[in-house]
């Protein structure tokens, strides 16, 4: 028995690092089922959709139904979808992400004075233009919003910039913030996770590596939380941070002890 009945997980700097699965991920996620703790996988990808990490898990011999998953880019675009259904949006992001939202039949413009809704998001190919495109676009009350905060993204040497960085770079031309973000840590994020979990939020447990998404995500929805350091917080960040986790785990593979 356990005092859980759901776990959402995160995916990069949890289940894997870069593209190399951590070890003893797949004992851990074997625990989670034994006592019977539904999954949900939630990474702040804004470039993959939910079948990705069945396709990147199932070498590791971790079978994942795109049911269960979810990432800012599908998160994003449900709400898109769903709130501006007659919105013309300009994307600031990658080409997976235009596709993840044209699935869903969010409108996309690359016209910045068209634009009815500004999302920002992760971009390898950010460039002074784009920034420029972006001020134009955001001129007004047009709704701005982020797919993640994540200002870095850990891969297998190191870390990227990410999202938050655009973001960043948005919000200093435009002089505003974005309305809301919708990955990780968001309620918008929150009632996506919840609507596929037969749970109530105080049997949920949420296991991560980023204080400011995991963490603050589970914290703020009436969560238990645990924090893995195999991603981009160390001991010293969680002793100088705000945000607190219930508990702290060298990896995934300790979340046995929580169970």
């Amino acid at each position: 028995m356990t005092d859980y009945e759901a776990a959402i997980l995160d995916v990069d700097g949890t289940i894997v690092r870069g593209e190399e699965l951590l070890p003893n991920a797949t004992d851990a996620l074997r625990d989670l089922e034994d006592v019977g703790v539904d999954r949900l996988l939630f990474s702040n990808n804004p470039t993959r959709g939910s079948d990705h990490y069945g396709t990147k898990l199932e070498p590791h011999g971790i079978d994942v139904d795109p049911a269960t998953v979810l990432t800012s880019a599908t998160v994003s675009a449900e709400y898109l979808a769903t709130t501006h259904p007659d919105a013309t949006v300009y994307l600031v992001g990658s080409d997976r992400l235009r596709a993840i939202l044209e699935d869903a039949t969010v409108g996309l413009t690359d016209d910045p004075d068209a634009a009815d809704v500004v999302l920002g998001s992760f971009d390898d190919e950010f460039s002074f233009g784009t920034l420029w495109e972006s001020l134009r676009a955001l001129e007004g009350d047009v709704p701005f919003y982020g797919t993640d905060p994540d200002a870095t993204i850990p891969i297998d040497d190191g870390e990227i910039p990410g999202s938050g960085a655009i973001l960043a770079a948005m919000e200093a031309v435009a002089g505003r913030e974005p309305d809301a973000i919708l990955g990780k840590p968001s309620s918008v994020a929150a009632a996506a996770a919840m609507d596929r979990l037969n749970a109530a939020p105080d049997r949920t447990l949420v296991v991560g590596d980023r204080l400011n998404t995991d963490i603050a995500l589970g914290e703020r929805a009436g969560m238990t939380t645990a924090l893995v350091l195999t991603g981009v917080t160390d001991r010293a960040d969680v002793e100088s941070a705000e945000i607190q986790p219930d508990y702290v785990l060298e990896s995934l593979a300790d979340v046995a002890t929580l169970l």
